[in-house]
């Protein structure tokens, strides 16, 4: 699959099957989203895994999709604050570049937000100088949803004299 095919057919995976990802393959997704664009070379993110028991404790509504694997993605702050604002982009980033890299071989993620609160960021112990951009989810599909409509691109592009 050519890399606009990749990016077109991705789909958000709400519900996972059980079976395991082998961990040489998200090491390899790892390496490939660490090629993400991050000014200066700083290289932000971190990679918690999330056990069992820290998985119950963050209580989400579906377990996420009772994927075999979950991890917590950090991006350390700058020493400026634009610079923390580009390293939380440069860290999106390489979320999006896993996702990706994931999804071109038949793995689906779930990219959740629950980790943002003050109790979840002490449950994964993070530290004091990195923001929790997301959770993600990882497994072999159960199901692949339709793709939602999109705006137009074209009504979202402006053009400036």
């Amino acid at each position: 699959m050519n890399i606009i095919d990749v990016i077109k057919s991705r789909r958000t995976i709400k519900k996972f099957k059980g079976d395991a990802v082998d961990e040489n393959l998200i090491l390899r997704w790892l390496e490939a989203a660490a090629m993400a664009p991050n000014h200066r070379m700083t290289e932000p993110w971190e990679i918690y895994y999330i056990g069992q028991e820290t998985r119950k404790k963050l209580n989400h509504k579906t377990n996420f999709g009772n994927a075999p694997t979950v991890m917590a993605v950090l991006s350390r702050h700058g020493a400026t604050k634009v610079e923390t604002e580009e390293n939380a982009a440069a860290t999106a980033c390489f979320i999006q570049n896993f996702n990706l890299a994931a999804w071109s071989e038949g793995v689906g993620t779930f990219w959740s937000s629950i980790g943002i609160s003050g109790n979840n960021r002490k449950l994964l112990q993070v530290p004091e100088n990195y923001d929790l951009l997301g959770i993600l989810a990882v497994g072999y599909p159960e199901e692949v949803p339709e793709a939602k409509p999109r705006t137009p691109i074209k009504e979202k592009i402006n053009y400036l004299p």
